[in-house]
């Protein structure tokens, strides 16, 4: 009798949880109007609710966290630098695809949800740019503020709606401020007890991002049909080549954080 193939387990259960606790933790806005409350980041360093990460997507029709979020060896990015290093114009534009693309978070309420508790929203650049902005506001200040922030309505208009390739996130300010709850005891559990965003996207070694990169590079099989992957201590001609045939589709960017 065959036995199980225990690592292949592993990896599914790894899998598994690591879906649950992105269902979990994160909040994407509904077709439609959703009213929300941005929460203080209880690790921010500057005040701002706003956590900015950076990924790789579509490596091998996957999403990974880039260590270089944290200031850390990130070898996804030292292949992009190499690409874009070698003077060619086609490598330069795939090193362009490959490399880490911030995503900026913030800690939410949803209204009417608050029994789910605190959630990670991910947005791109013009969202970011526009809370920056009603932050700068003297009229608004710190949305975020648990005694006197404002609660926002975030309209989402999908891109069939629109009759257009992407979708639009619109966000409006409430006119009056307000406190986040009145529950003390609620307060202190939504501004402590958020979870940690490693815990939603696990931070992978360097080894281990190292042998991803090549298992998509390089795929082979052995006797038995298994992949096989042989890790390489520099990218050659035939890898770039090879990783080139991978397609990249930008327009999937934001579906690819909530899987």
């Amino acid at each position: 009798m065959t036995q199980p193939d225990l690592s292949a387990i592993r990896k599914k259960l790894e899998q598994l949880q690591t879906s649950n606790t992105r269902s979990n933790n994160l909040w994407k806005p509904p077709v439609g109007k959703t009213q929300i409350r941005l929460v203080p980041y209880k690790k921010s360093t500057n005040g701002f609710p706003f956590l900015e990460l950076f990924f790789h997507y579509q490596i091998g029709g996957k999403t990974y966290l880039a260590p270089t979020s944290f200031g850390l060896p990130d070898p996804i990015e030292e292949f992009s630098v190499q690409l874009k290093a070698t003077g060619n114009k086609e490598d330069w534009n795939f090193g362009r695809k490959v490399e880490a693309k911030m995503r900026t978070f913030a800690p939410v309420i949803v209204r009417g949800e608050e029994d789910q508790g605190v959630k990670f929203w991910g947005f791109g650049k013009t969202v970011y740019q526009e809370l920056l902005e009603l932050m700068m506001d003297p009229d608004f200040g710190d949305i975020s503020d648990p005694e006197k922030g404002t609660d926002i309505m975030v309209e989402y208009k999908s891109a069939e709606e629109l009759g257009t390739s992407f979708p639009k996130t619109i966000i409006r300010t409430k006119r009056d401020r307000s406190k986040l709850t009145e529950d003390k005891a609620q307060l202190d559990k939504w501004l402590n007890d958020q979870t940690e965003v490693t815990e939603v996207y696990p931070l992978k070694e360097y080894d281990e991002l190292k042998e991803i990169l090549d298992e998509w590079m390089n795929p082979s099989e052995d006797e038995d049909g298994e992949v096989k992957v042989e890790a390489k201590k520099e990218v050659t001609e035939n890898d770039i080549s090879s990783a080139k045939k991978s397609t990249v589709k930008a327009e999937d960017f934001d579906d690819l954080f909530n899987d």
